[in-house]
Protein backbone atom coordinates (compact mmCIF):
# COMPACT_ATOMS: atom_id res chain seq x y z
CA UNK A 1 0.00 0.00 0.00
CA UNK A 2 0.97 3.82 -0.77
CA UNK A 3 0.85 5.93 2.31
CA UNK A 4 -1.93 8.65 1.33
CA UNK A 5 -0.05 12.06 0.93
CA UNK A 6 -3.01 13.76 3.61
CA UNK A 7 -1.06 11.18 6.57
CA UNK A 8 2.06 13.88 6.67
CA UNK A 9 0.13 17.23 6.49
CA UNK A 10 -2.19 18.94 9.13
CA UNK A 11 -5.22 16.76 9.75
CA UNK A 12 -7.87 18.06 6.90
CA UNK A 13 -11.13 16.77 5.89
CA UNK A 14 -9.88 13.25 4.92
CA UNK A 15 -8.37 12.68 8.37
CA UNK A 16 -11.43 13.90 9.95
CA UNK A 17 -13.67 11.19 7.61
CA UNK A 18 -11.54 8.60 8.92
CA UNK A 19 -12.14 9.32 12.67
CA UNK A 20 -14.48 6.63 13.53
CA UNK A 21 -12.60 3.87 11.96
CA UNK A 22 -9.52 4.95 13.58
CA UNK A 23 -10.81 5.05 16.76
CA UNK A 24 -11.83 1.43 16.40
CA UNK A 25 -8.02 0.85 15.15
CA UNK A 26 -6.81 2.21 17.71
CA UNK A 27 -8.99 0.81 20.47
CA UNK A 28 -8.24 -2.79 19.33
CA UNK A 29 -4.16 -1.81 19.02
CA UNK A 30 -3.92 -0.25 22.24
CA UNK A 31 -5.82 -3.32 23.95
CA UNK A 32 -3.48 -5.71 22.00
CA UNK A 33 -0.67 -4.09 23.28
CA UNK A 34 -1.51 -4.40 26.88
CA UNK A 35 -0.64 -7.78 26.69
CA UNK A 36 2.19 -9.52 28.45
CA UNK A 37 4.96 -10.89 26.25
CA UNK A 38 6.91 -14.07 26.81
CA UNK A 39 10.25 -14.11 27.93
CA UNK A 40 12.93 -14.88 25.44
CA UNK A 41 16.54 -17.37 26.09
CA UNK A 42 18.39 -14.16 25.37
CA UNK A 43 18.08 -10.59 25.79
CA UNK A 44 15.70 -9.15 22.78
CA UNK A 45 16.53 -5.79 21.27
CA UNK A 46 13.61 -4.18 19.04
CA UNK A 47 14.05 -1.62 16.59
CA UNK A 48 10.92 -0.46 15.87
CA UNK A 49 8.73 2.78 14.61
CA UNK A 50 5.06 4.05 15.99
CA UNK A 51 4.24 4.80 12.52
CA UNK A 52 3.96 2.75 9.06
CA UNK A 53 6.56 3.23 6.36
CA UNK A 54 9.81 3.70 6.19
CA UNK A 55 11.86 5.45 9.33
CA UNK A 56 15.08 3.54 8.66
CA UNK A 57 14.69 0.79 10.84
CA UNK A 58 16.74 -2.06 8.84
CA UNK A 59 19.03 0.10 8.57
CA UNK A 60 19.74 0.81 12.26
CA UNK A 61 19.24 -2.91 13.00
CA UNK A 62 22.37 -3.43 10.42
CA UNK A 63 24.28 -0.62 12.24
CA UNK A 64 23.59 -1.92 16.21
CA UNK A 65 24.23 -5.55 14.92
CA UNK A 66 27.64 -4.54 13.96
CA UNK A 67 28.02 -2.37 17.13
CA UNK A 68 26.90 -5.61 19.24
CA UNK A 69 29.41 -7.76 17.21
CA UNK A 70 32.03 -5.06 18.38
CA UNK A 71 30.79 -5.66 22.25
CA UNK A 72 31.39 -9.25 22.01
CA UNK A 73 28.19 -10.12 21.19
CA UNK A 74 26.76 -12.65 19.04
CA UNK A 75 23.64 -11.09 17.78
CA UNK A 76 21.02 -12.89 15.42
CA UNK A 77 18.24 -11.06 13.50
CA UNK A 78 14.09 -11.79 14.11
CA UNK A 79 11.79 -10.65 11.47
CA UNK A 80 8.62 -11.42 10.39
CA UNK A 81 9.19 -11.53 7.21
CA UNK A 82 6.84 -9.34 6.01
CA UNK A 83 5.74 -9.62 2.57
CA UNK A 84 6.98 -13.49 2.39
CA UNK A 85 5.04 -16.63 2.34
CA UNK A 86 6.47 -18.53 5.25
CA UNK A 87 5.66 -18.08 8.38
CA UNK A 88 8.50 -19.79 10.13
CA UNK A 89 10.33 -20.14 12.42
CA UNK A 90 13.13 -20.86 10.08
CA UNK A 91 16.63 -19.42 9.00
CA UNK A 92 17.02 -17.54 6.27
CA UNK A 93 18.92 -18.92 3.52
CA UNK A 94 19.75 -15.85 0.48
CA UNK A 95 21.15 -19.20 -1.54
CA UNK A 96 17.92 -20.81 -1.55
CA UNK A 97 15.31 -18.43 -0.27
CA UNK A 98 13.54 -15.64 -2.52
CA UNK A 99 11.99 -12.23 -1.25
CA UNK A 100 8.39 -13.62 -2.07
CA UNK A 101 9.18 -16.53 0.25
CA UNK A 102 10.82 -14.56 3.70
CA UNK A 103 10.45 -10.39 2.17
CA UNK A 104 12.62 -8.13 1.28
CA UNK A 105 14.61 -7.02 4.46
CA UNK A 106 15.23 -10.85 5.78
CA UNK A 107 17.73 -11.30 2.89
CA UNK A 108 18.98 -7.47 3.95
CA UNK A 109 19.55 -8.46 6.97
CA UNK A 110 21.18 -12.19 6.43
CA UNK A 111 24.18 -10.57 4.67
CA UNK A 112 24.87 -9.79 7.89
CA UNK A 113 24.40 -11.87 10.48
CA UNK A 114 22.13 -15.73 11.42
CA UNK A 115 18.17 -14.43 10.56
CA UNK A 116 15.47 -15.87 11.56
CA UNK A 117 11.90 -15.21 9.95
CA UNK A 118 9.18 -16.18 12.35
CA UNK A 119 5.14 -15.29 12.25
CA UNK A 120 5.21 -15.99 16.24
CA UNK A 121 7.85 -13.87 17.42
CA UNK A 122 8.87 -16.13 20.51
CA UNK A 123 9.05 -19.38 18.15
CA UNK A 124 11.77 -17.34 16.35
CA UNK A 125 13.88 -16.04 19.29
CA UNK A 126 13.86 -19.89 20.54
CA UNK A 127 15.37 -21.02 17.25
CA UNK A 128 17.87 -18.06 17.37
CA UNK A 129 19.23 -18.74 20.72
CA UNK A 130 19.33 -22.82 19.68
CA UNK A 131 21.45 -21.74 16.66
CA UNK A 132 24.32 -20.15 19.13
CA UNK A 133 23.12 -16.42 19.00
CA UNK A 134 23.28 -14.66 22.69
CA UNK A 135 21.30 -11.68 21.82
CA UNK A 136 18.01 -11.32 19.40
CA UNK A 137 17.89 -8.08 17.33
CA UNK A 138 14.38 -7.57 16.50
CA UNK A 139 13.60 -5.72 13.01
CA UNK A 140 10.10 -4.00 14.07
CA UNK A 141 7.42 -5.47 16.54
CA UNK A 142 7.38 -2.41 18.67
CA UNK A 143 3.40 -3.16 18.74
CA UNK A 144 3.77 -7.00 18.82
CA UNK A 145 3.29 -8.07 22.43
CA UNK A 146 3.96 -11.63 22.36
CA UNK A 147 7.71 -11.35 23.52
CA UNK A 148 9.44 -9.44 26.61
CA UNK A 149 11.83 -6.49 24.95
CA UNK A 150 14.64 -6.10 26.70
CA UNK A 151 15.84 -2.68 25.03
CA UNK A 152 12.88 -1.27 22.83
CA UNK A 153 14.26 1.55 20.60
CA UNK A 154 11.90 3.81 18.44
CA UNK A 155 13.12 4.97 15.46
CA UNK A 156 11.95 8.40 13.92
CA UNK A 157 12.49 10.06 10.46
CA UNK A 158 12.88 13.88 11.26
CA UNK A 159 11.65 15.10 8.57
CA UNK A 160 7.43 13.99 9.08
CA UNK A 161 7.76 12.47 12.38
CA UNK A 162 4.23 11.39 13.52
CA UNK A 163 2.52 13.15 10.27
CA UNK A 164 -0.69 13.97 10.95
CA UNK A 165 -0.75 12.04 14.10
CA UNK A 166 -4.01 10.41 13.95
CA UNK A 167 -4.12 6.61 13.89
CA UNK A 168 -4.96 4.11 11.33
CA UNK A 169 -6.50 5.36 8.32
CA UNK A 170 -6.30 8.49 9.11
CA UNK A 171 -2.74 8.66 9.89
CA UNK A 172 0.05 6.54 9.65
CA UNK A 173 0.03 5.86 13.85
CA UNK A 174 -0.23 1.85 14.12
CA UNK A 175 -1.47 2.62 17.70
CA UNK A 176 -2.24 5.86 19.65
CA UNK A 177 0.56 7.23 21.40
CA UNK A 178 -0.66 6.78 24.85
CA UNK A 179 -0.37 3.27 23.94
CA UNK A 180 3.36 3.45 22.73
CA UNK A 181 5.51 5.48 24.36
CA UNK A 182 5.30 3.01 27.85
CA UNK A 183 6.65 0.53 25.79
CA UNK A 184 9.99 2.25 24.46
CA UNK A 185 12.95 2.64 26.37
CA UNK A 186 15.25 5.40 23.69
CA UNK A 187 14.35 7.36 20.67
CA UNK A 188 16.81 7.24 17.51
CA UNK A 189 15.80 10.51 15.11
CA UNK A 190 17.41 9.93 11.51
CA UNK A 191 17.90 13.45 9.93
CA UNK A 192 16.75 16.51 10.50
CA UNK A 193 13.49 18.26 10.61
CA UNK A 194 11.18 20.21 12.97
CA UNK A 195 8.86 16.88 13.26
CA UNK A 196 12.12 15.33 14.39
CA UNK A 197 12.63 17.72 17.18
CA UNK A 198 9.40 17.86 18.50
CA UNK A 199 9.55 13.54 18.92
CA UNK A 200 12.71 14.60 20.66
CA UNK A 201 11.41 16.81 22.81
CA UNK A 202 8.49 15.05 23.99
CA UNK A 203 10.95 12.03 24.97
CA UNK A 204 13.00 14.35 26.68
CA UNK A 205 10.06 14.79 29.24
CA UNK A 206 9.45 11.53 29.40
CA UNK A 207 13.21 11.21 30.33
CA UNK A 208 14.01 8.70 27.60
CA UNK A 209 17.53 8.74 25.96
CA UNK A 210 17.13 10.44 22.57
CA UNK A 211 20.12 9.61 19.75
CA UNK A 212 20.45 10.73 16.74
CA UNK A 213 21.61 9.79 13.22
CA UNK A 214 21.93 10.48 9.55
CA UNK A 215 21.94 8.23 6.76
CA UNK A 216 25.53 8.04 4.44
CA UNK A 217 26.30 6.00 1.57
CA UNK A 218 27.82 2.37 2.46
CA UNK A 219 30.35 2.67 0.01
CA UNK A 220 31.07 4.88 -2.77
CA UNK A 221 28.14 3.82 -5.90
CA UNK A 222 30.31 5.74 -8.47
CA UNK A 223 27.42 7.45 -9.66
CA UNK A 224 28.72 10.65 -9.97
CA UNK A 225 28.52 12.22 -13.70
CA UNK A 226 25.43 10.36 -14.64
CA UNK A 227 22.01 11.62 -14.89
CA UNK A 228 20.06 9.54 -12.65
CA UNK A 229 15.97 7.52 -13.17
CA UNK A 230 15.56 7.20 -9.33
CA UNK A 231 12.74 4.58 -8.16
CA UNK A 232 11.94 2.96 -4.87
CA UNK A 233 8.69 1.10 -3.79
CA UNK A 234 9.86 1.72 -0.08
CA UNK A 235 7.69 3.61 2.85
CA UNK A 236 9.04 7.31 1.95
CA UNK A 237 10.29 6.96 -1.69
CA UNK A 238 10.80 10.74 -1.57
CA UNK A 239 13.20 10.05 1.28
CA UNK A 240 15.26 7.94 -1.39
CA UNK A 241 14.96 10.94 -3.66
CA UNK A 242 15.96 13.60 -1.39
CA UNK A 243 18.66 11.56 0.11
CA UNK A 244 19.74 11.23 -3.95
CA UNK A 245 19.84 15.09 -3.98
CA UNK A 246 22.03 15.27 -0.90
CA UNK A 247 24.77 13.52 -2.38
CA UNK A 248 24.51 15.45 -5.49
CA UNK A 249 22.93 13.45 -7.89
CA UNK A 250 21.47 14.55 -11.36
CA UNK A 251 18.42 13.13 -10.52
CA UNK A 252 16.07 13.58 -14.05
CA UNK A 253 13.30 11.37 -12.59
CA UNK A 254 11.55 9.94 -9.74
CA UNK A 255 9.08 7.01 -9.83
CA UNK A 256 7.02 6.00 -6.97
CA UNK A 257 6.01 2.35 -6.07
CA UNK A 258 3.72 0.68 -3.06
CA UNK A 259 5.92 -0.21 0.25
CA UNK A 260 7.68 -3.63 -0.53
CA UNK A 261 6.28 -3.67 -4.33
CA UNK A 262 6.22 -6.89 -5.94
CA UNK A 263 7.77 -5.70 -9.42
CA UNK A 264 6.00 -7.18 -12.53
CA UNK A 265 8.17 -7.73 -15.80
CA UNK A 266 6.15 -5.08 -17.54
CA UNK A 267 7.05 -2.53 -14.97
CA UNK A 268 10.53 -2.87 -14.79
CA UNK A 269 10.44 -3.02 -18.92
CA UNK A 270 8.84 0.10 -18.50
CA UNK A 271 10.96 1.61 -16.08
CA UNK A 272 14.41 0.54 -18.49
CA UNK A 273 12.12 1.52 -21.64
CA UNK A 274 12.22 5.16 -20.45
CA UNK A 275 16.52 4.86 -18.79
CA UNK A 276 17.42 4.18 -22.74
CA UNK A 277 14.83 6.79 -24.22
CA UNK A 278 16.44 9.62 -22.13
CA UNK A 279 19.95 8.48 -21.32
CA UNK A 280 19.51 7.50 -17.98
CA UNK A 281 21.17 5.33 -15.19
CA UNK A 282 18.56 3.28 -13.36
CA UNK A 283 18.87 3.44 -9.99
CA UNK A 284 17.06 2.48 -6.57
CA UNK A 285 17.39 0.77 -3.18
CA UNK A 286 19.01 -2.11 -1.83
CA UNK A 287 15.37 -3.20 -0.57
CA UNK A 288 13.88 -2.84 -4.32
CA UNK A 289 16.98 -4.89 -6.10
CA UNK A 290 16.39 -7.52 -3.84
CA UNK A 291 12.73 -7.70 -5.31
CA UNK A 292 14.26 -7.34 -8.01
CA UNK A 293 15.99 -10.16 -8.87
CA UNK A 294 12.89 -12.33 -8.72
CA UNK A 295 12.69 -11.18 -11.99
CA UNK A 296 15.61 -13.78 -12.75
CA UNK A 297 16.38 -13.73 -16.41
CA UNK A 298 12.20 -11.91 -17.65
CA UNK A 299 14.46 -9.13 -18.05
CA UNK A 300 17.95 -9.12 -19.59
CA UNK A 301 18.47 -5.70 -18.68
CA UNK A 302 18.23 -6.16 -15.12
CA UNK A 303 22.10 -5.63 -14.79
CA UNK A 304 22.06 -2.02 -15.44
CA UNK A 305 20.08 -1.36 -12.55
CA UNK A 306 22.54 0.34 -9.76
CA UNK A 307 21.75 0.73 -6.26
CA UNK A 308 22.20 3.48 -3.75
CA UNK A 309 23.52 1.24 -0.33
CA UNK A 310 23.34 3.80 2.68
CA UNK A 311 24.01 2.87 6.52
CA UNK A 312 23.00 4.58 9.13
CA UNK A 313 25.80 6.87 11.05
CA UNK A 314 25.01 7.78 14.83
CA UNK A 315 26.16 11.24 16.04
CA UNK A 316 27.71 9.81 18.80
CA UNK A 317 28.22 6.27 18.74
CA UNK A 318 29.97 5.69 21.94
CA UNK A 319 26.42 6.78 23.91
CA UNK A 320 24.54 4.07 21.33
CA UNK A 321 27.21 1.17 22.70
CA UNK A 322 26.82 2.33 26.81
CA UNK A 323 22.89 2.22 26.10
CA UNK A 324 23.66 -1.16 24.59
CA UNK A 325 25.74 -2.07 27.53
CA UNK A 326 23.42 -1.10 30.18
CA UNK A 327 20.72 -2.35 29.06
CA UNK A 328 21.67 -6.01 27.20
CA UNK A 329 24.96 -6.92 29.04
CA UNK A 330 23.76 -7.25 32.86
CA UNK A 331 22.98 -10.94 33.81
CA UNK A 332 19.44 -10.05 35.37
CA UNK A 333 18.50 -8.31 31.94
CA UNK A 334 14.82 -8.32 32.50
CA UNK A 335 14.04 -4.95 32.91
CA UNK A 336 12.71 -3.71 29.84
CA UNK A 337 8.73 -2.19 29.85
CA UNK A 338 7.19 -5.05 28.85
CA UNK A 339 8.49 -7.06 31.82
CA UNK A 340 6.85 -4.63 33.85
CA UNK A 341 3.64 -4.94 32.03
CA UNK A 342 0.62 -6.45 34.31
Amino acid sequence: MKAPAFWWREPGLAAAALAPAAAIWGMAAARRMAKSGESAPVPILCVGNVTVGGSGKTPTCLKLAALLRREGFRPAFLTRGYGGSLAGPIRVDPLRHGSGEVGDEALLLARAAPTIVARERPAGAALAAALGADLVVMDDGLQNPSLCKDLAIAVFDGAVGIGNGRVLPAGPLRAPLDAQWPRIDAVLVIGPGEPGERIAAEARSRRLPVLRAGLAPARDAALAGHRILAFAGIGRPEKFFATCRALGLDVAAERSFPDHHPYRADEVKALLDEADRSGLLPLTTEKDAVRLATLGEAEPRLSRVRTLPVEVAFEDEEAVAALLRERLSVPSFRHGPQARAP
